[in-house]
């Protein structure tokens, strides 16, 4: 199959042996192949990680440790194989289309059941983590400092901020990491979930940054929408600042490596909210 290593596809002829290919979901401005197959009268999805992907090792871990409360309500798609090493997984495929682009986009009951979805996966046993706060100012501080293309006088600006910041002891929880309506499938009315490669332990309120950067920011009532789902807002405004600071930088960052103008303008526009709130 195409782009997949030898020992993937070995590794899906042991586990899928009659598999067909039907759809390339690929999204192909990163190293990791997304294929829709039929084996056995049954439909999957197949992720393979390349070289550089670190992905899937992610999305493995969600799917063995986090995902049942989702995945125990149908509401997720459930791990059929997976190989740490090989960097491939095949899930059941979940019926439904994605909510991006569609009219369920734009309506409040969407963003009801993803706050309410949400709220399900951080509800699972929680971690402190004295060092969290800092390993995220490096993190954006190594972002500065690699290639990018915003003003060096904002680069300035926010490596100055950040030197500023407190570190205090953070409270993670298990997180999606990219919760927004791309990973969003909607199927007779009911919103389940998709795509964990960027899942991890992370305060709560970090997934709700991609959210804040696009459709809260179009229309306010699907905020208040999804936190009327969510239950309460997990945002305490200093570090919501910092959290929205350093997605800003990452967001501009990653999308000038990997040659996305659109998001990379993303990025500097979010750049230039935060800092206006500072």
């Amino acid at each position: 199959m195409t782009g997949l290593s030898p020992r993937q596809q070995d590794l899906l002829r042991q586990w899928l042996p009659d598999a067909t290919v039907e759809h390339d979901h690929s999204w192909g401005l990163v190293a990791t192949t997304v294929l829709e197959v039929t084996s056995g009268g049954a439909r999957f999805i197949v992720k393979a990680g390349g070289v550089s992907d670190h992905h899937i090792v992610r999305e493995l871990q969600a799917h063995r440790h986090w995902l049942g409360p989702w995945t125990s309500r149908g509401l997720a798609p459930a791990l059929e194989h997976g190989d740490d090493d090989a960097k491939l997984l095949v899930t059941r495929h979940l019926p439904g289309g994605l909510v991006l682009g569609t009219a369920f986009e734009d309506e409040p009951a969407t963003y009801r059941q993803a706050g309410a979805l949400l709220a399900l996966l951080h509800a699972q046993p929680a971690a402190a983590d004295n060092d969290y706060e800092r390993r995220e100012n490096a993190k954006s501080l190594a972002w500065l400092d690699g290639p990018h293309r915003i003003p060096a006088a904002t680069a300035e600006r926010l490596r100055a901020e950040i030197a500023g910041w407190p570190t205090p002891p953070a409270r993670l929880v298990p997180t999606h990491g990219d919760w927004q309506p791309r990973n969003w499938l909607v199927h007779d009315g009911a919103v389940a979930v998709i795509d964990f490669g960027r899942a991890a332990m992370r305060p709560a309120a970090s997934d709700l940054t991609r959210l804040a950067a696009q459709q809260f920011r179009r229309d306010p009532s699907l905020e208040a929408a999804f936190l009327d789902g969510y239950g309460a807002d997990p945002r305490d405004p200093a570090a919501w600042h910092r959290t929205r600071v350093r997605e800003a930088i990452a967001t501009a960052g990653w999308a000038y490596k990997v040659g996305d103008e659109t998001f990379e303008a993303q990025g500097h526009r979010m750049i230039a909210e935060a800092l206006a709130t500072t």
